[in-house]
């Protein structure tokens, strides 16, 4: 009876061991078709509005991928205002922009940098100012709001200038 159930045990513990090799086979494999569909942008995302960045990388390129503070200093290379890649968090942005001798102020510019140093979650938000309206109001677009690597637009009112900060260029010296 012993070596019945050990042969028993034996078998069924070479399944077992199959279904766990064909299960990690089966991933390995799946994973160039992930990529392909990223590299593609292929993935579904629920707004219209928001799509995954899928292009190239910048030169000088010292942020986080897929983050806000990457974004918005891609973005100011891409218009030829590169700005330092030593800036921190979003949240330390505007105080270092200062301190090399950027404009930081409430007025809104195309190019400029949107940061809101209280966003949720404890480490700013920064973005990119893509256009200011004849009424005053600005479209920003950003990364990471909606999800990681997710880029996005928001329309702001005019009235809202004074809560976020506005990063230009360096000022003349």
């Amino acid at each position: 009876m012993y070596k019945l159930w050990a042969y028993a045990s034996v078998k069924l513990f070479k399944h077992k061991e199959l279904w766990a090799v064909g299960a990690v086979m089966l991933f390995i494999l799946s994973l160039p078709i992930m990529a392909f569909a990223s590299v593609f942008n292929l993935a579904t995302v629920s707004d219209p509005g928001v799509t995954l960045y899928t292009g190239p990388g910048y030169a000088g390129d010292g942020y986080a991928f897929g983050n806000c503070t990457y974004w918005a200093a891609m973005r100011r290379a891409q218009i030829g205002e590169p700005i330092p890649n030593n800036w921190g968090n979003a949240i330390t942005w505007a105080t270092n922009a200062t301190l090399d001798g950027y404009v930081v102020d409430h007025t809104p510019s195309y190019g400029a940098i949107w940061q809101w140093p209280q966003a949720p979650g404890g480490l700013g938000h920064v973005a990119f100012v893509e256009q200011v309206n004849p009424d005053g109001s600005y479209v920003i677009s950003e990364m990471n709001a909606a999800g990681f690597d997710e880029v996005d637009q928001r329309t702001y009112p005019a009235s809202s200038d004074q809560t976020y900060n506005f990063i230009h260029t360096q000022a003349a010296l």
